[in-house]
C-alpha cells in the first residue's frame, strides 16, 4: 500500500492510495475520503462508489461533490478505479471495452481473464483491505455507483448482501444482458452463452434472489443520451414482481453526466446514512 496523495477537504482528508492487487495482477489506485470523525479514530459507516465507463478513481472525488456532506454525516467514501491498468493489460479497440470498462465482473475469456477480475478485486480484496486499514463499522457498509458502476453496485449488492447493507445508483445499466453495452462486454469477457450473462444482470439477479434490501434508490435523467441502454423500467418491474421496495425517480432535463450526479448526491448520501443506521 502506498499513499500517493492526501489533501484536507471539509476538515477531512481526500486520499489516493495505490495497492498491489493479486486479482488484477498489478497496481491499482483507489480514492478514499476520510471524514473528520474517522481521522479522530471514530468508527464510521462507509460507502463504496463504482464509477462508469472511461472513468478512474479520480472521477468521483473531483466531479461528484460528495465530500462536504460526507464530512457532516461521518461517511468514509471508497472509490476504486474502473478496471485493471497497465502496459500488459488487454485493451479493446473502443472506449467501451477493455481498460476503463471492467464492468465489475470476473472475465473468463482470453485475453481478458488474466487481469479483468474486478468482482473479486472489489469484494475479496478491496473490501477486506478497507476494513483492515480504516475505522469502518463492519455492519454499516453500503454501495452505489453510476452507469456501468450503477450496474456494478446493483449486481454486487444482490450477490453479496452480507457485505452491503444499502444500495443506490445513478442511471445504472439495469439489464446489461439486453443492451448493446452489456452484450458487447459480456460476449468478450464471459463468452457467448446468454445464460452466463444473466448471472451478472441486476434485473435477473433480483428476480432470482428476491427482495434483499429495505429500499433501493435510483435516479434517472430523462434527457439521458444513453437512456435506451439503461432499462430502469425493467428493474422497477422486477422489483414489483418480487416485492422489493424501490424509489425510482425520473428527472426532466437531466442527462447522463456529473452535473446530474452532483444535483442528487446529497439525497444518496442521506439515504445511505439512514439505511446504515438501522
Amino acid at each position: 500500500m502506498e499513499l500517493l496523495s492526501n489533501t484536507i477537504c471539509f476538515d477531512g482528508e481526500q486520499r489516493i492510495y495505490q495497492i498491489q492487487s493479486n486479482y488484477l495482477k498489478g497496481a491499482s489506485k483507489v480514492a478514499v475520503y476520510m471524514p473528520p470523525q474517522a481521522l479522530k479514530g471514530q468508527k464510521c459507516a462507509a460507502l463504496f462508489y463504482l464509477a462508469g465507463l472511461t472513468c478512474t478513481e479520480e472521477t468521483f472525488i473531483i466531479k461528484a461533490h460528495a465530500q462536504r456532506l460526507a464530512s457532516q454525516l461521518g461517511l468514509i467514501l471508497i472509490a476504486p478505479d474502473t478496471s485493471p491498468r497497465g502496459q500488459y493489460v488487454a485493451q479493446g479497440d473502443s472506449w467501451d471495452l477493455g481498460q476503463g470498462a471492467g464492468f465489475y465482473i470476473n472475465a473468463t475469456q482470453a485475453p481478458w481473464s488474466e487481469h479483468f477480475q474486478m468482482e473479486s478485486y472489489i469484494v475479496d480484496e478491496l473490501y477486506s483491505w478497507a476494513l483492515e486499514t480504516f475505522p469502518i463499522q463492519s455492519n454499516a457498509i453500503g454501495i452505489f455507483g453510476h452507469s456501468m458502476g450503477g450496474h456494478g453496485a446493483l449486481t454486487l449488492a444482490w450477490k453479496y448482501p452480507h457485505y452491503f447493507k444499502s444500495v443506490s445508483a445513478f442511471a445504472p445499466i439495469c439489464a446489461p444482458s439486453e443492451c448493446p453495452w452489456g452484450e458487447k462486454a459480456f460476449s468478450h469477457y464471459l463468452g457467448d452463452d446468454p445464460s452466463v450473462w444473466r448471472q451478472h444482470d441486476a434485473t435477473q439477479l433480483l428476480l432470482s434472489k428476491g427482495a434483499l434490501f429495505d429500499e433501493v434508490l435510483i435516479d434517472q435523467g430523462l434527457k439521458d443520451q444513453f437512456y435506451s441502454q439503461l432499462n430502469p423500467e425493467k428493474f422497477q418491474q422486477a422489483c414489483n414482481a418480487v416485492g422489493q421496495k424501490i424509489s425510482l425517480r425520473f428527472h426532466e432535463g437531466y442527462d447522463h453526466g456529473y452535473y446530474f450526479i452532483q444535483s442528487f448526491m446529497d439525497d444518496h448520501l442521506q439515504f445511505h446514512a439512514l439505511q446504515l443506521q438501522k
